[in-house]
């Protein structure tokens, strides 16, 4: 799609269908925000010049109305019945009225159109469809959650899925979106404990992916194949990128670990023992895929002649480099003390 004002109408009107579904009193209002945001984002995935991305619209757009579909028969069901939707915390009808939401978030058992509409979109589409086209169903998830059997299967299912579902890819895209598939696990377990916990888990993992899919769309990365060779010659790009992934896995002295600590902390408090080793060593998994990149770009397939020293690209790009890198490394730090503080 053309950058021009259309592109800015779609994404504006994108925007306003998240708030609209954020804003709404009724949960009718809420479908309409949800079909808002829809509709305004089919346009910009399909492309005439790529037949993946049109094939990718055509996917989500199915899945999208079926789950859109199914969410409004739930919701006019309940009022028949109950004459009025009021949030009672019924289980039956909470675990039924959630399904549809799940399927808009990719949560599994849901979760298998994420990695091939993903595999046909550009970075700056993949980076829509895995933060912001998530705002909206996470909210109204977290109106209906409460703790029991099904979610914490769709818990576990989501981070066992999302950790051993990227072992086979070698396609950069599918891996991150089976990592999106863990994370929706570990969102969900903070839904679970409190609103702020998660906010806090989604803004820090819409950091590290923004930042991540940045550099990718910048080094023009589709494949793990072309990590080996493309950025040998810049060494900074490449750490920054590397450390992006490592503080996406949750690995500890980065930022991405910050709100894992503080949800296993409340896990143990809860006396969720097994969730949170599931949740753990899901979470080794995806560090191991990011790690395999990693190690063998850096130490394997590195073909310098001579050595390069550490500075910085001066290009438009510097500046990017230098306060992702600073609040990927120091995030956890800085937010450490303030906790302490208060």
């Amino acid at each position: 799609m053309p950058n021009n004002s259309t592109k800015i109408l779609f994404l504006t009107t994108l925007i306003s269908g998240v708030l609209i579904s954020l804003c709404a009193n009724s949960w009718l209002g809420a479908w309409m925000g949800l079909e808002i945001n829809l509709l305004s984002f089919i346009p910009l995935l399909a492309s005439n010049k790529n037949m993946f991305s049109t094939e990718a619209a055509l996917k989500y757009f199915l899945i999208q109305a079926i789950a859109s579909a199914s969410l409004l028969f739930m919701i006019l069901l309940k009022t028949n019945i109950h004459e009025m939707f009021y949030l009672t915390k019924s289980n039956l009808w909470n675990s039924v009225v959630i399904m549809p939401l799940l399927m808009k978030i990719a949560a599994a058992p849901f979760h298998w159109w994420l990695p091939s509409v993903v595999e046909g979109l550009s970075w700056m589409n993949c980076f829509i469809i895995l933060s912001i086209q998530k705002i909206a169903p996470l909210i109204l998830i977290s109106y209906l959650l409460i703790n029991n059997m099904t979610i914490q299967f769709m818990i576990m299912a989501s981070a066992i899925i999302g950790g051993i579902g990227g072992f086979n890819q070698i396609s950069l895209r599918k891996m991150l979106a089976f990592s999106s598939i863990n994370h929706i696990g570990w969102m969900l377990t903070a839904m679970i404990m409190g609103t702020n916990l998660w906010f806090m888990y989604f803004f820090i993992y819409t950091i590290n992916i923004s930042v991540v899919i940045f550099l990718m769309s910048v080094i023009n990365l589709s494949y793990i194949t072309q990590t080996f060779n493309s950025i040998n010659t810049k060494k900074m790009l490449k750490f920054t990128l590397f450390i992006s992934m490592l503080s996406l896995g949750g690995l500890p002295p980065f930022l991405g670990f910050f709100p894992k600590w503080i949800i296993i902390q409340f896990m143990a408090q809860n006396l969720m023992i097994i969730m949170a080793m599931i949740l753990i060593m899901t979470s080794l998994l995806t560090l191991y895929y990011y790690m395999r990149i990693m190690y063998t770009t850096i130490m394997i397939t590195n073909s310098e002649m001579t050595w390069m020293a550490l500075t910085f690209p001066k290009n438009k790009y510097s500046l990017f480099l230098t306060s992702a890198l600073s609040s990927i490394m120091l995030g956890i730090l800085i937010c450490t003390l303030i906790i302490s503080i208060y």
